[in-house]
């Protein structure tokens, strides 16, 4: 027996072979279908079962066609008045009627479907019989929280989802990224990366590119970006995720795209550097105290503090000296009162890496020019920056020149020296290109270090009278 059940009337010229072909093409029409589908006449006899409703039941066509309503196989005998009352009742009511309730399988089986009911009217616009079309509710269900996930993304979401096609180009974004990205949701449609991100979209690209051909990664990943905004460039550090997108319609994986989700984790990554970086320099000063302790020349334990100093904070550091604070250039306060002048007293090498060296000991004054950092730093006996972030490369050599100061140096920071109320010198950090601009924290660490080399300095003063 097929899906529908046949007519069997002939008359004496032959079968009715329209009326077959008719028959056939709806049993074809409904076993096409994706939707478990069965009928009922106006008695309840079940008239249509699809290929669908024995997949889910596992009853055929031939074990269901020509029963009575699902009472006795289909639903359990507790069960079979409440569901044939819902269903007759479908065929007298308006529009179609949605319930839940179980079906049996054939193995014995329970399992929740969703009906969606309505009456088939005869020429006389009178009920003659139902449809019923019934899918299994988790799927249903699925299907609606696989809707909403997806609404909730692309507007409620609290972190940037940007669905990326195949030419890493986005395709869809939502509230959230277009924020993070400094524009509008359409606005961002196939735009390359590199318009809206200008440094750190190389790594963004290949992280993308490999999701596309070899999967998504264990792990996120942390990125960190310069985002172009209305309001200038921002340093930002997203936390990424990536998923490949492949067509569920298609019989071989056809990639769509990338599904990026990221949140921006910058404020927490830069209090975690912040704190890893508290804890290096405090290891520093412990390991320098350390160190000098085991030097005998009060002089050279200076340079050991100037050295463990500089890891992972400057290129160079120089040392210099206030000259002529032993005769009247001290006022009653410790102050000088007189010309600032100072003479080099230790340095690291401006060609190559290496420890910081001694100079001989002299009184010749460094010829610095007025309003030098490091003299600026003296008279007003606190921690003096200077940048020559923005100028071209020559400037910028015209510049670190102009100060005495190596090839190359881009930030200078200077600490004064002071021990007992009284400026011994400064001592001066400086940075090439390659690093960024000395911060407050910084300058905080610096004069840690300064007082730390101050009193092993006055201590050689002493030693030498």
């Amino acid at each position: 027996m097929s899906a529908s059940r046949r007519s069997g009337a002939t008359d004496e010229l032959g079968p009715d072979e329209p009326e077959r072909d008719g028959a056939d093409l709806l049993a074809a029409l409904l076993d096409g279908m994706d939707a478990a589908l069965c009928a009922f006449d106006a008695d309840g006899i079940v008239t249509h079962w699809n290929r669908e409703a024995e997949r889910i039941l596992g009853w055929s066509a031939a074990e269901a066609v020509g029963r009575r309503g699902f009472s006795g196989w289909a639903v359990r005998t507790a069960d079979a008045d409440e569901v044939e009352a819902r269903l007759m009742a479908a065929m007298r009511a308006p529009g179609r009627q949605v319930h839940e309730f179980a079906l049996l399988t054939k193995d014995g089986g329970r399992i929740l479907v969703r009906t969606q009911s309505a009456a088939v009217r005869g020429p006389d616009g009178k009920p003659a019989g139902l449809y019923c079309a019934f899918s299994e509710v988790h799927t249903q269900i699925d299907l609606e929280r696989s809707i909403a996930l997806s609404e909730a993304l692309f507007e409620d979401a609290s972190w940037g989802v940007v669905l990326v096609d195949a030419d890493l180009r986005p395709a869809v974004v939502n509230v959230h990224a277009a924020r993070a990205l400094g524009s509008g949701r359409t606005a961002l449609l196939g735009r390359p990366l590199g318009d809206l991100i200008s440094q750190g979209v190389e790594e963004l690209e290949s992280a993308l590119a490999h999701v596309l051909s070899e999967g998504a990664p264990p792990a996120p990943a942390e990125l960190w970006v310069t985002v172009r905004l209305p309001e200038g460039d921002a340093r930002r550090c997203w936390r990424s995720g990536f998923v490949r997108l492949a067509s569920p319609l298609a019989e071989e994986p056809v990639p769509l795209g990338v599904g990026w989700l990221f949140q921006d984790v910058t404020e927490a990554k830069r209090t975690e550097q912040e704190a890893a970086q508290l804890r290096f320099r405090a290891n520093q000063l412990h390991r320098a105290a350390r160190a000098a302790a085991e030097c005998e020349d009060p002089a050279e334990a200076a340079t050991v503090h100037l050295d463990f100093a500089l890891a992972g904070f400057a290129d160079h550091a120089l040392i210099d000296l206030v000259v002529g604070d032993e005769q009247a250039d001290l006022g009653a306060d410790g102050e000088l009162t007189g010309p600032v002048r100072l003479a080099r007293a230790a340095a690291t090498p401006s060609g190559a890496p290496g420890p910081s060296l001694l100079v001989s000991r002299t009184t010749l004054p460094v010829r610095y020019p007025e309003g030098h950092p490091a003299l600026q730093c003296v008279e007003r006996a606190g921690s003096v920056r200077a940048d020559a972030s923005g100028r071209d490369a020559t400037r910028t050599h015209e510049w670190a020149e102009a100060r005495q100061w190596p090839e190359g140096t881009v930030h200078a920071l200077c600490a004064v020296l002071r021990s007992r109320a009284r400026t011994l010198g400064v001592v001066t950090f400086l940075r090439g290109p390659s690093r960024t601009q000395f911060e407050r924290a910084d300058a905080t660490y610096a004069e840690s270090v300064a007082a730390r080399i101050a009193g092993t300095l006055d201590l050689a003063r002493v030693l030498d009278r």
